[in-house]
């Protein structure tokens, strides 16, 4: 799998020390065009599989290989690699221009992968990704071997680094400040799913003051159930929590760039809430931007694939929501151009970006907005959840080798515009289509070799009834 969301494949076939050497060279290979320096400087990490140690290895032989100096930082977060990334800008002898983190995210152990972070510690805009792409496909690298020992250095300061941007950051929108959310002193059930955010994220929670309990809390890349953060992988959080009598219980994916969160009665409210929380908190906090006509200039910015819950929030407090294709980095693409206007982003994934923190996907981030939104409203997290706008989403996705492969991708597109010619459409990724009561999104996923059918209304029947419409107009049922 290549896309703007880098490489994956199966670890041993498709995930190879070969691949992942030659991936990297041609990142440092596009790095050195592209900046036009004789030695840039690569941060490295990586999530904690038992794979990950050779792929990464192998990379940085790769990066060496290109003229690249890097910096191991060892099992780290992919938001904390773009964290880093920030605080080597000023290093002697050229900044940090960019990093690797090596990472399947939320896919099962036996992938693994490579994803590739700017200047800006974010992924590639798409025409950059293609273009690495295109070098890796061609074996079109830069050759400048440098000698490991000279040109790789380690830095152990990752986490610690990544838990003062988060506490100086949710200080910064002006919520109840560390302090208040210390003296709350909230319980809270963590699971990490033995994966990069196992210490980063107990830090964060114990520098908050919270009472942490736990699970799944070694880095050892050994994951205790299938790591997506979805409602079936999580029971043993949701009852935890529950039996704890806990204020929320989170879980992080492998790289802990995604939240889903439980209730303090054990319930799963879904990775979707993750996302609206912090937009509520972040506006609820946010000032309103000076010389704007009649109101704000606060912008957020959000995929196809998210829920209408955060065009309902925005709209109470005068915000204008962005949407964009699926993929951090085009979430970020429509942000930068709006500046210090642009407060928040993320995706209904799970996923929050926090732009004084990073310009990625942060767990770390998410959870910090979340306990400030609890301390902040004098609730439970159920209550809060209550009080927000109601949809129903449902989710699907259809197997591209049973379906006919890749080919029929388009082809179902087309019939899906076709059939529902009289909808608002949009093709910036895939098809999505919007009804006054209801939309419906079908794509290609840029991770795995799948087409997702996503539908969301508000009521369960209509989500249901837009699912099977498309899926038989698209020919997959």
């Amino acid at each position: 799998m290549l896309s703007v969301s880098g490489a994956r494949g199966l670890v041993g076939q498709t995930m190879t020390s070969e691949v992942a050497r030659d991936f990297a060279a041609a990142f440092g290979s596009f790095v050195r065009a592209s900046t036009a320096q004789a030695s840039p400087l690569l941060c490295m990490g990586r999530d904690g599989r038992p794979s990950g140690l050779e792929l990464m290895q192998a990379a940085i032989d790769g990066l060496l290989s290109t003229g690249c100096r890097v910096i191991d930082l060892g099992i780290v977060t992919t938001p904390s690699v773009a964290v880093m990334i920030g605080k080597h800008l000023a290093a002697v002898g050229g900044g940090a221009v960019g990093g690797i983190e090596i990472t399947a995210s939320h896919n099962p152990i036996i992938w693994n992968g490579i994803k590739c972070l700017n200047a800006d510690g974010v992924a590639p805009p798409p025409h950059d990704a293609d273009e690495i792409i295109r070098r890796f496909r061609d074996k079109d690298f830069v050759r400048s071997p440098l000698d490991r020992a000279k040109a790789c250095r380690r830095d152990d300061t990752t986490n610690a680094t990544h838990v003062e941007r988060v506490l100086a950051s949710i200080g910064g929108v002006g919520g109840p400040d560390v302090a208040a959310i210390r003296t709350a002193k909230l319980k809270v059930v963590l699971d990490s799913i033995n994966g990069a955010g196992c210490v980063p994220g107990r830090m964060l929670l114990e520098a908050l003051g919270c009472q942490v309990v736990h699970i799944n809390g070694e880095p050892t890349g050994q994951f205790a159930h299938t790591p997506e953060p979805i409602e079936e992988n999580l029971r043993d959080l949701a009852a935890r929590t529950a039996e704890e009598k806990a204020a929320c219980g989170f879980a992080q994916d492998p790289d802990a760039d995604r939240l889903a969160i439980i209730d303090e009665t054990g319930r799963y409210i879904g990775e979707e809430y993750t996302l609206v929380l912090a937009v509520k908190r972040v506006l609820q906090v946010s000032p309103l931007a000076p010389g704007s006509a009649g109101g704000s200039k606060r912008v957020l910015a959000t995929n196809l694939s998210t829920s209408r819950m955060i065009d309902d929030v925005a709209a109470q407090f005068g915000a204008t929501v962005l949407r964009t294709a699926v993929g951090e980095a085009n979430v970020v693409a429509a942000m930068k151009p709006h500046g210090s206007h642009a407060i928040l982003g993320g995706e209904g994934n799970g996923g929050v970006i926090l732009p004084p923190v990073c310009w990625v996907r942060d767990s770390l981030s998410a959870m910090a907005l979340t306990l400030s939104l609890i301390v902040a409203e004098r609730k439970p997290l159920s209550a809060i959840v209550g009080g927000l706008p109601k949809y129903h989403m449902i989710k699907h996705k259809f197997d591209l080798a049973k379906i006919g492969g890749l080919a029929i991708v388009k082809p179902a597109l087309e019939k899906v515009q076709k059939r529902f010619s009289a909808a608002r459409i949009s093709t910036v990724d895939g098809v999505r289509l919007d009804f006054d009561d209801g939309w419906v999104h079908l794509r290609p996923s840029n991770t795995e070799p799948i087409v997702r059918l996503i539908a969301e209304a508000k009521t369960e029947s209509r989500a249901k009834g837009l699912i099977d419409e498309v899926a038989v107009a698209a020919g997959l049922k």
